[in-house]
């Protein structure tokens, strides 16, 4: 019989104290379809910078490609935070990466090590731990600048026998020293606003830096399955400075990926 504690709601009012002073509301639903859809129509009736969305039970969770997702209730962070940046558009490639880094800095509180796939997937011993999705949001107010909605799931609570898919992994599993909802999310949401603050004012430079040092696919043989169907094969040599993967052909030649399902064939040397 599994003697782990029931798994509690999130408490919006300690929520809000963790966080202290903050932009814009942080709303704790006890169910939605998903936290990106709510994020996105709040944006929409003007929600400021720095809003938030998260739920105990989100059962339609949208990834990259389109794919949907669900957990188990209160075993898992979704959470979607609106963001209002002033940077021009070209920058908005470096949001989702810079994302990835806040992730993995609080796997790094939690004492579990964990690095980031290109793009934006966050790994744990190669299993999947985090995905991100990020949405430019248009509003009906010409005089409002474009949203940015970045959502982040985070596998918490989540037994082996819980898991979405067989390379998926979890905070429990991987011996994570905090397992509360509440205290991850605050860790998480900390992390973010330290990001976008990074990217705000970072030289790009810098923060590809950053990245392509946290980067697990960099260095490994990859299958990239392109968006016309094809698959590149090679070796992940870079990111480029516009966030882009570059892969090394068999015959040398270098191709800058921006967008594609990246598949890990062979371990780092």
């Amino acid at each position: 019989m599994d003697a782990r504690p029931p798994r509690q709601s999130l408490d919006a009012a300690a929520l809000a104290t963790a966080l202290g002073p903050r932009r814009g509301e942080v709303r704790v639903l006890a169910e939605t379809g998903s936290t990106n859809a709510d994020a996105a129509q709040w944006a929409r009736d003007g929600a400021p910078h720095g809003s938030v969305v998260t739920a105990d039970h989100q059962l339609a969770g949208r990834g990259r490609l389109d794919r949907t997702f669900t957990l188990p209730e209160r075993s898992g962070i979704a959470v979607s935070v609106v963001w209002r940046p002033e940077a021009p558009l070209r920058h908005w490639v470096w949001l989702p990466l810079a994302v990835g880094l806040a992730v993995d800095a609080t796997l790094t509180d939690l004492g579990v090590s964990g690095h980031v796939k290109w793009p934006n997937d966050v790994l744990v011993e190669g299993r999947k731990i985090s995905g991100i999705l990020l949405e430019r949001v248009e509003t009906p107010d010409a005089d409002s600048a474009a949203a940015a909605v970045v959502g982040v799931g985070l596998n918490v609570d989540l037994a082996e026998d819980e898991l979405p898919v067989p390379h998926a992994t979890s905070l429990r599993i991987a011996g994570a020293r905090e397992l509360d909802r509440g205290r991850v999310l605050a860790l998480l949401l900390g992390h973010l606003d330290a990001v976008y603050r990074r990217w705000e004012l970072a030289d790009p430079a810098d923060l590809r830096a950053a990245y392509v040092a946290r980067c697990d696919t960099v260095g490994r043989a990859v299958d990239v399955a392109m968006p016309d169907g094809s698959v590149l094969h090679g070796t992940a040599d870079d990111v480029d400075d516009d966030g882009r993967l570059v892969v090394v052909g068999p015959d040398g030649r270098r191709t800058a990926v921006s967008a594609g399902d990246v598949t890990h064939v062979r371990a780092r040397d």
